[in-house]
């Protein structure tokens, strides 16, 4: 079982509940933090010290007050430590459900469990934290297909804004403007045609109603 834990999460009261997890499995080296660069900075010092944490266990999202972040979110957090290649295990506790956002986190930066917040959701963590450990990946019931051939598509971030913003009311022209001006690339309007098109192709989508419509009941946007 794990020896060291990290949690990371800006309310207090999550922190209790995922303590008293961990306790129940007799995990007491137990540390707690409100933002994520404090994370970030613990992570790095138990390294240096020779005794690294073993699991971290953080949140997505972190409301900004007046202190200054360089890590404003668990996902930018997760990105650093796989960018760094520190060898830790990771548990995302999130409200977010979203299959794409579990897709990439799990696919490309190697986290090892996605919880959804809920009625279930400490019983889950528990589950989560005891699958973990034996090396294997644990994700909630709600978001399990994200890793299933269904969900297994040739999409990625820019894909998702775009449906976004189709979902939104947007035209193609009003999007290739709203790309333009957020510095979002490709934003050529020739460029969004074709990746609606591809997009619907993909899809088997007859129109950007439909588009939209099946991207929402897969949980990708």
């Amino acid at each position: 079982m794990f020896k060291k834990v990290l949690i990371s999460d800006d309310l207090g009261s999550i922190n209790k509940g995922v303590v008293s997890v961990l306790n129940n499995l007799s995990i007491q080296n137990v540390q707690q933090v409100q933002y994520c660069d404090d994370a970030y900075l613990k992570i790095k010092a138990a390294i240096q010290e020779g005794t690294p944490y073993d699991l971290l266990i953080t949140d997505l999202s972190f409301k900004t007050d007046h202190r200054e972040q360089k890590y404003i979110s668990g996902e930018a957090l997760i990105k650093e430590l796989s960018h760094e290649g520190i060898d830790i295990k990771v548990i995302v506790y999130s409200i977010e459900d979203r299959l794409q956002k579990v897709r990439t986190l799990v696919k490309d930066f190697k986290v090892d469990a996605y919880v959804c917040k809920g009625r279930k959701g400490l019983v889950e963590l528990a589950e989560a934290i005891n699958t973990v450990v034996t090396d294997k990946v644990y994700l909630s019931p709600q978001v399990h297909e994200a890793l299933t051939k269904k969900t297994n598509l040739d999409i990625d971030d820019y894909d998702i804004e775009l449906v976004n913003q189709l979902a939104n009311g947007l035209s193609q022209d009003e999007i290739s403007n709203y790309f333009k001006n957020n510095s979002i690339y490709p934003n050529s309007l020739s460029t969004i045609e074709k990746r609606l098109n591809k997009l619907r192709i993909q899809f088997k989508a007859n129109n950007a109603i439909q588009l939209v419509a099946i991207m929402k009941d897969l949980g990708l946007i």
